[in-house]
């Protein structure tokens, strides 16, 4: 039987909040940051990987979005 006076606490829950950004795979992630309270410090690595590359990646895909399309105008400055 194991003294509870003697054995390691659970992890415990930080209680950070999380304010939505209004982008749901930003926030997705973001949201994923909650899996670390449930895990010993040793398991935090993984999770905090896991999350950075992930907002890397959004951040990342912002480059991949198209601009304007058709072909660009020369400037004319006739009135």
């Amino acid at each position: 039987m194991t003294d509870p006076t003697t054995s390691p606490a659970s992890p415990q829950p930080l209680g950070v909040p999380r304010t939505p950004t209004g982008d749901a795979g930003v926030d997705a992630h973001l949201a994923r940051l909650a899996d670390a309270d449930h895990l010993d410090a040793g398991g935090h690595l993984q999770v905090y990987e896991d999350v950075h590359q992930g907002l890397r990646d959004a951040l990342g895909a912002l480059d991949q979005r198209p601009g304007p399309t058709g072909p660009a105008r020369p400037y004319d400055n006739r009135s």
